[in-house]
């Protein structure tokens, strides 16, 4: 008799539980009901269904991405966060232009790292100046970079216009443009929308979008390097889809971008800081030692050891240092000549409007940059024909030009 009560019990509460959810799940909101799971959203959810439609490759990467293996849905990222003006969808509140935002929901520490970046608020303001940024987000960025977000608007991006800076400059400094829900800048930039791919951001390529071009050419000075040779060559070796915090040198023998810069190599810190292994300001006119200097130079020192023996990198880092130095000299006695140009009455005070003023920016921002770049990534072509050359040229123009207009005076 007693058993017959146990099991009556046992059966009359599991019925119980079994209506109690059929009740609750009837509860929830109709278009959200059944459509958690990644795997059943790659099969027959609603995202899916539509999507596959209309833009098939967006669901063919977000299905082969980390995503979805980990069970992540296209919901959990396009939810609106705090800021966002939520959309209506097809039954769906959501966001339809995630940002930075979005992901630091899950990666708050990547996050954090990258807004105290140089990829951050100062790379927006190096076109557009302070206009887009709150108090506090101009405030952040000088706490970190200091002058390089509270700035005026870029003068040569103003003059070139609004297409050009539409359609060229922010394609790249987008990635620390400010956004509407206070966050900064977009991790998509590096990871790409539906993909979200770590090799995607470790391939130098991707770097390359960027970083390129006359006023820095990181990718065209590593692909000259040996570096840039090696992984040419062993790519197709190399394990790029290996987790952050686990990544060897086994996994990636040949150092990428991502590599010196971000990765935990071997046991190293994992960064999303762009900056803490950089020692010099080697993108202004006269570079200086930055704040943190010693600590970033140990640091990437400590990169450079997972390959190199102690006396190379010291080697190359002071052959880099002499280049910097002797630069700086170039340009201090470039600015000296525009100096006394100015203070003589001889130049307009608008900028742009003669042809020395495009010299004056040629000369640093192009090829002065490209030395002393090329001095520390192994780009010998750069230190010398793309860099040193072209700057004793251009100021062998600009003092034939600086003798003509003293000549021409009172004329």
């Amino acid at each position: 008799m007693n058993n017959f009560k146990a099991v009556f019990v046992a059966v009359f509460l599991g019925a119980a539980i079994i209506v109690a959810a059929v009740i609750v799940n009837s509860k929830r909101p109709t278009p959200r009901a059944g459509y958690e799971n990644a795997s059943f959203t790659k099969a027959t959810g609603k995202c899916a269904a539509c999507h596959r439609r209309e833009t098939a490759a967006v669901v063919a990467q977000y299905e082969s991405s980390k995503h979805a293996a980990v069970g992540v849905t296209c919901l959990e990222c396009h939810s609106a966060a705090e800021g966002q003006q939520p959309v209506d969808h097809k039954g769906f509140a959501i966001t339809t232009n995630p940002t930075s935002k979005n992901c630091a929901q899950c990666h708050s520490t990547e996050y954090e790292q990258f807004a105290r970046s140089r990829h951050a608020a100062s790379t927006w303001a190096a076109v557009r100046g302070t206009a887009d940024f709150t108090a506090e987000q101009i405030a952040h960025g000088e706490e970190y970079h200091k002058g390089m977000v509270d700035r005026p608007a870029n003068a040569l991006a103003m003059l070139e216009g609004k297409g050009a800076i539409e359609a060229g400059c922010a394609r790249c400094h987008a990635i620390g443009q400010p956004n509407p829900d206070g966050s900064i800048g977009t991790c998509t930039e590096c990871h790409s929308r539906h993909a979200a791919s770590v090799e995607l951001a470790r391939q130098p390529a991707t770097c390359g979008q960027c970083h390129m071009g006359p006023d820095h050419s990181q990718l065209e000075i590593y692909n000259e390097s040996k570096h840039g040779a090696l992984f040419a060559m062993q790519r197709h070796t190399f394990n790029m889809t290996a987790k952050s915090k686990e990544l060897t040198s086994s996994d990636m023998p040949v150092p990428t971008c991502a590599t010196c810069h971000m990765s935990g190599m071997d046991g190293l810190k994992v960064t999303h800081d762009t900056t803490e292994r950089l020692s010099w300001t080697l993108y202004a006119p006269v570079s200086q030692k930055r704040p943190n200097f010693q600590r970033g130079q140990d640091e990437m020192k400590e990169t450079c050891l997972k390959c190199h023996a102690q006396g190379g990198i010291e080697k190359i880092y002071a052959e880099a240092e002499t280049v910097v130095k002797a630069t700086n000299k170039k340009v201090i006695a470039m600015k000296k000549l525009m100096q006394d140009l100015r203070a003589e009455g001889l130049l307009t005070p608008e900028p742009f409007d003669q042809p020395i003023d495009f010299l004056e920016f040629d000369f640093w921002h192009y090829y002065g940059r490209t030395a002393k770049h090329g001095a520390f990534m192994g780009g010998a072509d750069f230190v010398q024909w793309h860099g040193n050359y072209e700057l004793l040229k251009i100021m062998a123009e600009m003092e034939e030009i600086a003798h003509q207009l003293r000549k021409n005076k009172g004329k």
